[in-house]
């Protein structure tokens, strides 16, 4: 797996910039943007913040979407949306679940 190709999907699925990963990731956009003009793959320590931006799990990063669990579509479809939120707008969310 490519890592930086993999972040670059991820971030592309979410509409986001580099600048809106560094700032999700609390990352310097340097950073980030020094991974692919000098193709360096990221520390672990700043992986683990980009899969926190995303909202997902280092093995959720490194899985094959053929192995994760099945969804349906309607629910795949819930979960990228869910990706893209801000966490106010997911505490709303859930706040309206709640209530429901």
């Amino acid at each position: 797996m490519n890592i930086l190709n993999r972040i670059l999907e991820l971030r592309e699925k979410r509409g986001w910039t580099e600048y809106r990963l560094a700032e999700e990731a609390k990352l310097p956009q340097s950073t980030i943007s020094s991974w692919y003009s000098k193709k360096m793959t990221p520390s672990f320590s700043s992986l683990e913040k980009v899969c926190k931006a995303f909202g997902i799990t280092l093995s959720q990063f490194f899985a094959n979407e053929n192995s994760l669990v099945d969804l349906t579509d309607d629910q795949r479809e819930m979960l990228e949306e869910w990706n893209t939120l801000t966490n106010e707008q997911k505490k709303i969310i859930f706040t309206l679940i709640k209530t429901m």
